[in-house]
């Protein structure tokens, strides 16, 4: 018979052993929605460092990323390892982008964009006659125990989605955007990362000096006000609603676009309507799962885009409409 004291080897091995039992039943027992606000916590509150493979048009790139948040202001830091060598650093909201083959640097202010993680479904989200939302199977990524959710969507006008979140922390460690065809669109995956350890400050400084570099502002895009408008859409694919409705400055000039935003809880499509210009384009564009279209209707010319199928924009920008 074994003896275990409270200091003794054996009793820490049964310890730990105990704790592992309880976080694997503990992870089993979180429904869908639980693993999703555990997810949209993690991804505004942890640290880490890794390196990222994202496929997008059939393209892999690697991608170095740390990133920190402390009293609410986001550190974060994104190195190509392919190419010319992009550098993103970003420190709250404001971004440079280091291009070192052109000896320049581009400055934009960001408001909550995420690098990496721009598709990631709200932990508010509602599933409703849209989608379904199970849990697929445990599995692992970047050396990590994870489980991996599947959201599905019942029609045409919305991708799926497939989500390895880190048992242990609830960090999504690779996602997916599904098309139709069940084919992946876009994907963003960890090959390995460090998770919520010490970041010191030198990991955010440019790894190039840029002291004789171009700098070039980029002019910030104005939000003025909340505004009601007349423009709608009778013909809104199945789920969507209007969320929100304002006035945006155009950068570098004193004209104004009206913005409003469809949801269907997890998909979202930006309406852009201005006045008609000469040379305005028309028809469809795409990079990766992002989808626009642009008509023109009456005076105006009107612009649909979001991380959604071609049908959803082009239906969604061609039955805008003044009431």
């Amino acid at each position: 018979m074994t003896v275990t004291t409270p200091n003794s080897p054996a009793h820490w091995l049964l310890a730990a052993g105990l704790l592992v039992a309880f976080d694997a039943v503990f992870a089993e027992a979180l429904e869908p929605q639980e693993w999703l606000d555990r997810m949209g916590v993690a991804v505004q509150s942890a640290n880490y460092e890794g390196t990222v493979i994202r496929v997008q048009d059939g393209k892999a790139e690697a991608l170095k990323v740390v990133r920190t948040i402390e009293d609410g202001v986001v550190r974060e830091k994104v190195v190509a390892q392919e190419g010319n060598g992009l550098e993103i650093i970003r420190i709250g909201n404001e971004v440079r982008c280091i291009l070192p083959d052109k000896r320049s640097v581009l400055v934009e202010e960001w408001n909550d964009q995420s690098t990496l993680f721009s598709t990631l479904p709200s932990s508010k989200i509602r599933f409703g006659n849209e989608y379904d939302v199970s849990i697929a199977r445990e599995d692992r990524v970047a050396g990590r125990q994870a489980m991996l959710l599947r959201i599905l969507p019942h029609d045409e006008y919305r991708y799926g989605h497939r989500i390895w979140i880190d048992k242990e922390t609830g960090f999504p460690l690779q996602t997916q955007l599904i098309g139709a065809d069940g084919a992946t669109i876009e994907q963003v995956k960890f090959a390995d990362i460090s998770l919520n350890e010490e970041i010191a400050a030198s990991a955010f400084a440019p790894s190039y000096s840029t002291e004789n570099y171009r700098w070039f502002n980029q002019p910030e895009r104005h939000v003025n006000r909340d505004v009601d408008t007349d423009w709608t859409s009778d013909k809104l694919p199945p789920g969507f609603r209007a969320i929100s409705t304002h006035e945006e400055q155009l950068p570098g000039s004193d004209r104004f676009v009206t913005h409003i935003n469809f949801s269907d809880g997890l998909a979202t499509v930006s309406v852009f309507v201005a006045q008609r210009l000469d040379g305005n384009t028309e028809g469809p564009s795409s990079v990766g799962g992002s989808n626009s279209y642009s008509v023109v209707i009456g005076d105006h010319h009107v612009t649909a885009i979001g991380e959604v199928p071609a049908v959803t924009v082009e239906q969604i920008a061609t039955t805008m409409a003044p009431r």
